[in-house]
């Protein structure tokens, strides 16, 4: 069964596959990049074309995300990690997952005032361009040609359509604020909700989390990076390698967003602001 680790972009969904690919995956507690690609990407090209479905028909791909999930479902035993993007929404009248196929979701939630620096510097865009996308109902992929799209939705929206799993208790949520303060009690948390869900039998390793924590500290995944690359990065239109790990500080927008920029993100994101305690 599929365990979602679900997020708007930029909101540390890296960091917590980070912390998971490293606990579960290694044997010593060491870090490094390649541990990332035991916890894939959904959706992805690769998952589409082997059930033979047209990748260059948004239609089909809305029809057949449940067809696809009980395949990677019947491949594994047990349960597994998906990183995903997508909000959980309906496309062409077809849902994006369904309880037969999902165990649970674990939502990563980044303040959008600090997700809105962050992806600009990723996408290599204004802060505008940035602002005007997380703001509106967007489809991440649709101008590229035999590409899954993925609905990404507004950041209010992404946040939101998750939620629906927590009325059923398989739902958790992490703030990336408190991902990076690097204490054991948030990681703890999140796999005492692993256990739980999965109802499978494993340590709760104090020793090995410390270990990964120290592993994982931002400022070693930049130094990484910069030392051996990361296949996740990005290029700029002339080919330049983009910085994946950039900044990863909280509040950021305080010293690099106006006001009106600010207080239309405030505005716009309002309510969920409020009940995540960012206003």
């Amino acid at each position: 069964m599929i365990l979602w680790l679900a997020s708007y972009p930029k909101s540390g969904n890296t960091l917590l596959r980070s912390f998971l690919s490293t606990y579960f995956f290694s044997k010593d507690g060491n870090f490094n990049f390649d541990l990332l690609r035991n916890i894939k990407q959904y959706p992805n090209n690769k998952l589409f074309t082997e059930l033979g479905v047209d990748i260059s028909n948004r239609h089909e791909i809305a029809k057949n995300h449940l067809n696809v999930q009980k395949l990677i479902n019947q491949n594994k035993n047990g349960f597994q990690f998906w990183k995903t993007h997508s909000s959980f929404v309906k496309m062409d009248g077809y849902s994006f997952t369904d309880l037969n196929n999902t165990l649970g979701v674990i939502y990563i939630v980044r303040d959008p005032r600090d997700v809105v620096i962050s992806y600009a510097h990723h996408n290599n865009q204004t802060i505008e361009q940035t602002l005007k996308m997380i703001n509106q109902n967007y489809i991440l992929g649709a101008e590229i040609k035999d590409r899954i799209p993925i609905y990404l939705g507004s950041w209010s929206y992404n946040y939101n359509s998750w939620k629906v799993f927590n009325n059923i208790n398989k739902y958790l949520l992490i703030k990336y604020e408190d991902l990076v303060l690097n204490d054991e009690k948030y990681f703890e948390k999140i796999l005492f909700f692993i256990k739980n869900l999965t109802k499978m039998d494993f340590d709760i390793n104090e020793k090995k989390i410390k270990k990964v924590l120290e592993q994982i500290k931002f400022e070693k995944l930049k130094k990484l990076e910069k030392e051996k690359g990361f296949h996740e990065s990005k290029k700029d239109d002339k080919g330049n390698k983009i910085n994946f790990f950039r900044s990863g500080k909280t509040k950021q927008w305080k010293n690099y967003l106006d006001l009106k920029t600010k207080n239309m993100i405030e505005e716009v994101c309002q309510k969920e602001m409020k009940e995540l305690g960012y206003i």
